[in-house]
């Protein structure tokens, strides 16, 4: 089966600006992708239920 990636308008949750990015929607994800306006890292998380796609968003967190 063949899956094309989704656009998905998101905010960013360091500088709240509306950016876009590609969903992959064959499988729930959790992966990390820099902002496009302010580079820093966003915390993506993907569910998918049938042909409904989710994202949440947030900042990532580097207190390891």
């Amino acid at each position: 089966m063949h899956f094309q990636l989704h656009e998905k308008q998101i905010t960013c949750p360091f500088c709240w600006e509306s950016i876009t990015v590609l969903v992959d929607p064959s499988e729930s994800q959790l992966y990390t992708e820099d902002c496009s306006v302010c580079c820093r890292p966003i915390l993506i998380q993907t569910e998918v239920q049938g042909d409904y796609v989710s994202v949440e968003v947030t900042q990532e967190d580097d207190g390891f």
